[in-house]
Formats: C-alpha cells, sequence, structure tokens
C-alpha cells in the first residue's frame, strides 16, 4: 500500500526549491550605501564624484504625431539624458556602475574586478 504524501509538506519542499533571486546590488562608500531610487545628491554626498562620467540618449517612444504648419503630420523620435556614472570602490573590489535618469538612480551594475 503506498503512502500518500502531505500536501503542506509537499508545497513546503517546492518552495525551499524554488530560486530566490534578490538584487543586492548597491554602492557601499563612507560607511554609507546608494541603493536604486536615491537621488543624485544623495549619491554625490556619499560617494564624492565617479572616476568616469558619461551621458546616453535614452530613446522616448514619440507621440502619435505632431502636425507642422503644412499640415504634414510627422512622427520625431526623441530621447532623454541618461548618465552613467562609475565607481571604483577599491583593489579586489568591482567597478559600480549606476544609471541615474530624472535625477535619481535607477540602474547599479557591478563590472570587472578592480586589480
Amino acid at each position: 500500500m503506498r503512502k500518500r504524501l502531505n500536501p503542506l509538506l509537499f508545497v513546503a519542499v517546492l518552495l525551499l526549491m524554488k530560486p530566490v533571486f534578490v538584487s543586492a546590488e548597491y554602492l557601499h562608500c563612507k560607511n554609507e550605501s546608494v541603493n536604486v531610487g536615491d537621488t543624485r545628491s544623495a549619491l554625490l554626498q556619499r560617494c564624492g564624484e565617479p572616476v568616469i562620467k558619461d551621458t546616453f540618449c535614452k530613446r522616448i517612444e514619440p507621440k502619435q504625431g505632431a502636425t507642422v504648419d503644412s499640415g504634414v503630420v510627422v512622427a520625431v523620435p526623441s530621447c532623454r539624458n541618461v548618465d552613467e556614472w562609475t565607481y571604483n570602490p577599491g583593489y579586489g573590489q568591482f567597478m559600480t556602475i549606476l544609471q541615474i535618469d530624472g535625477g535619481k538612480v535607477v540602474s547599479i551594475k557591478y563590472g570587472d574586478r578592480v586589480q
């Protein structure tokens, strides 16, 4: 005779097997951390100037169309500037790249390990 598995035990085992994806990406500077959502000024105050500053134009989907004087409807693609700042946290650590959009940190990624 087969023994029946307890449904609660089965669910508990499935939950333990499920991989957990946690974003642990942050930048630690001067005993403080910078996280996604922090402002540009908080980043500068906590970490100072980055080793590299770059800006790129992030495409914004055009609106339905704009009418010009001649009556022709044109779709003008536009973009907004997004800053990308790179920090070197020190020997053995990973270069840390932060994207700043609209004055807030929107992305933190790790690059190569500092040699």
